[in-house]
């Protein structure tokens, strides 16, 4: 390859903006790609633990047992946080007395909307970073690249013949710029959708069982 033409020469002989350009290219890439394997874990994790969760509480489990189990575990986050936030203030409410039942329902219900809401702030985190990148990054880099295209042609009043081999080197450090712009949007965009679905669909679940879960509070507290 020509020396002139090499990728880290024609990196080094750009113009201060287009650096600039290209080293917060290169930061919003490296900064996106972490946000996508945490995320991508962070939402695994949270599948997963959705699952065992329901399995575990439609199993004919007794709710006081799986409360205590749920606490020892440590962190408590997704539909275990759901479950002890309505079961908690139930239980806190039914002991103190002559409450009505509405009353208690009430207060269970807001606790686990307090939890879901906790919940969706979870699931969602780094989302709007990823869509940012995935959205700006290209204008960056297309910024970048119209910047160095026309410090290329400015060049060209310098000399006398205008030739492809005067020009390249310009138009070439300017094009990097936008293919930057495309390798921090295009994985931050297909990250965004498909964890963006995820979580919907999780979070869809957390309400589902959270009217579920009620339903059930209702029947015992107007039994009782």
């Amino acid at each position: 390859m020509n020396e002139h033409l090499s990728l880290w020469s024609l990196i080094a002989n750009a113009t201060l903006l287009v650096q600039f350009v290209m080293l917060l290219l290169f930061f919003a890439s490296m900064i996106s790609w972490v946000m996508i394997v945490q995320r991508g874990l962070y939402l695994r994790n949270a599948a997963n633990t959705l699952r065992e969760f329901e399995d575990n509480f439609w199993s004919g489990i007794d709710l006081n047992q799986l409360y205590h189990d749920s606490g020892a575990q440590g962190a408590v986050e997704g539909l275990s946080s759901i479950f002890r936030a309505g079961y908690r203030e139930f239980n806190r409410m039914t002991q103190q007395g002559g409450v009505d039942p509405d009353a208690v329902m009430d207060g269970a219900e807001r606790s686990m909307r307090v939890a879901l809401s906790r919940e969706e702030e979870r699931l969602n985190r780094n989302l709007p970073f990823l869509a940012s990148v995935a959205s700006v990054s290209p204008y960056i880099g297309l910024f970048g690249t119209v910047w160095g295209i026309m410090n290329a042609f400015r060049g060209l009043a310098t000399v006398q013949q205008a030739t492809l081999a005067t020009v390249a080197p310009g138009i070439s450090e300017a094009l990097i710029a936008t293919a930057m712009g495309l390798f921090a949007a295009i994985p931050a965009v297909l990250a965004y959708n498909r964890y963006s679905a995820s979580a919907d669909s999780i979070y869809s679940s957390y309400e589902t069982f959270a009217e579920e879960f009620s339903s059930i509070l209702h029947r015992r507290v107007h039994g009782d």
